[in-house]
């Protein structure tokens, strides 16, 4: 099974891409940020007609996620729990049911969260993750397959930015974005790139802006997190960078990995 999660940067803008790399690519399931349209905008028909079910949580303008898959979900439910009053269209959750088993597929867009000293934007970001923390503990003791992908607007590592001088005072890499990250991966959560890859330089944002991608000035904010039960089928990932060199891309590149079910729908 072939997962992905890709930050689209506007799925109208890059239905075109989109629709490429999906008959390129071939994903069981992928998890899209920044679908920039309400759930009715969303051009659902030139992804059907590949034969992907789509689920979005979508928001007028900005944010929005989306669940692309060659299955229809048993249970799909929208919005991180614990967030009364959050009306940015962050997440989406979904459950299905596959050959070999079950898997658990959440796609997020965590917060940006810069600049760093509003007295909104960085609480938030860092609100949003304690939540997160939370609901990914609550999900682990279930003790089956589950996935959290998206863009999590973090730099885990020095080695994940171009320059740790550029980012080091940035809320993607500020020291308690950093360590709420960490708390994840303490649960048990894997970062699936890391658990199969040392490579560096290897990152999955450039900005449009001051040359980034052909001085290759890029970051890894995009992520694969596992758990145990879904780590111990992880058979490969992959940074499908190529992507960005298309016509009008997306910031961000898919990220996908490998699961093999093979071993459980046979026994």
């Amino acid at each position: 099974m072939k997962i992905a999660t890709w930050n689209i940067n506007g799925v109208r803008a890059r239905i075109d891409n989109l629709v490429a790399w999906l008959k390129e690519s071939n994903p069981d399931i992928v998890g899209l940020q920044e679908i920039k349209t309400v759930d009715e905008g969303f051009p659902r028909a030139e992804i059907e007609a590949l034969g992907y079910h789509i689920e979005t949580h979508g928001q007028k303008g900005f944010n929005g996620v989306a669940l692309l898959s060659k299955f229809r979900p048993d249970e799909v439910n929208r919005g991180l729990p614990g967030g009364d009053g959050d009306e940015q269209s962050r997440f989406i959750e979904g459950v299905f049911s596959v050959e070999g088993g079950a898997i658990r597929f959440c796609c997020l867009y965590l917060p940006n969260g810069n600049p760093p000293d509003d007295p909104v934007k960085y609480p938030y970001k860092l609100s949003w993750m304690d939540r997160l923390v939370a609901f990914a503990e609550d999900r682990l003791a279930l003790e089956e397959p589950f996935i959290l992908a998206g863009d999590y607007n973090v730099i885990p590592e020095p080695h994940d930015c171009w320059d740790v001088k550029v980012w080091e005072r940035d809320a993607l890499y500020l020291p308690p974005t950093r360590q709420a990250f960490r708390r994840l991966e303490n649960l048990g959560l894997t970062d699936a790139v890391r658990a199969s890859s040392d490579a560096t330089p290897l990152y999955t944002f450039w900005d449009y802006q001051a040359g980034a991608w052909p001085k290759n000035n890029g970051i890894r904010i995009d992520h694969l997190m596992l758990s145990a039960e879904a780590s111990d089928r992880l058979v490969s990932t992959d940074v499908e960078k190529h992507v960005r060199n298309w016509e009008k891309p997306s910031d961000h590149v898919p990220v996908v990995a490998v699961l093999d079910y093979t071993a459980l729908a046979t026994t």
